[in-house]
Order: structure tokens, then C-alpha cells, then sequence
């Protein structure tokens, strides 16, 4: 009987450290991140290089932070799917999505978008005056973020 509880409390061990073993962070190569966020990145950011990756893991879910020689900061999700992105400058109108766009061009057409995030419920753009607009999933503007 106590050596039956000690395998199974051995066993036990092993398990979550194994799935806890996986945790953290490993710096990639370009050349091994998937091809869908290089080919994201080549046809968005085509003057910008990859001068980092990280592959982040925590339990089962896994991330992509990406930075560019421009100091553009990327996240995709485990789907490799693009969350977040953190530019130092005006990002790309091809990585806004265009109602959300329109919508800034419109109301500060002096103004560009430096940030951009995808949360569960809302979209998130950062503007160069440093004013954030919050969007529902469709690009339907919510408010303004304090």
C-alpha cells in the first residue's frame, strides 16, 4: 500500500514537471519561426528585418514575440495569429483593419496609429498624440480609452 502511494505520488511529480518543465522562454532564429509569421512580416514590414524572436510558453498556450530592426514589436498567438503590435512609428495601414482605419483617417486625419491590440472582446489603436480608441471585434468605434 505505501509503496503503491509513493508510485503514484512519483508519477504525480513527474507529470507536473514535465508540463511545468516547458515553461519560459527561448530566443529563436528567423529561420525557425513559422512561415506564417514570416510571411506576415515580409509582406507588411518588407523593410524591417527580424532581429529577434521568442517563442514564450506557459502550461499549454504558446506565443510569438517578434522584434523588428525598425524596434516594431510583434505578438502572435498560438494560432500564429497577429495580436499585437507595438511600433515606435506610424505602423503600416495594411496591418490596421480598414473600418478601423477609416474611422481614424476621418476623425484625426493629422494623426497616425502606432499600436495596435486584439484582446477576447475589443480592438485597441494607440495614436501618435498618445490618445487610445477602442473598438468592437467588427471595427465599430466604443470610446476613448483613459
Amino acid at each position: 500500500m505505501k509503496n503503491s502511494l509513493v508510485k503514484i505520488w512519483l508519477i504525480a511529480a513527474v507529470i507536473a514537471f514535465s508540463l511545468t518543465g516547458c515553461d519560459g522562454e527561448k530566443i529563436v532564429p528567423a529561420s525557425e519561426l513559422p512561415n506564417e509569421i514570416t510571411t506576415y512580416i515580409s509582406t507588411h514590414f518588407p523593410y524591417s528585418t527580424i532581429l529577434q524572436g521568442v517563442v514564450e510558453r506557459d502550461g499549454f498556450s504558446k506565443t510569438y514575440q517578434i522584434t523588428l530592426s525598425d524596434a516594431t514589436k510583434l505578438e502572435f498567438n498560438r494560432k500564429k495569429e497577429i495580436v499585437d503590435i507595438d511600433g515606435k512609428n506610424a505602423l503600416p495601414n495594411s496591418v490596421i483593419p480598414e473600418k478601423i482605419l477609416q474611422y481614424v483617417c476621418t476623425q484625426f486625419p493629422h494623426n497616425s496609429v502606432t499600436d495596435w491590440k486584439l484582446d477576447d472582446r475589443k480592438q485597441q489603436v494607440e495614436l501618435d498624440n498618445e490618445i487610445t480608441l477602442e473598438f468592437n471585434m467588427d471595427g465599430d468605434f466604443l470610446r476613448i480609452d483613459d
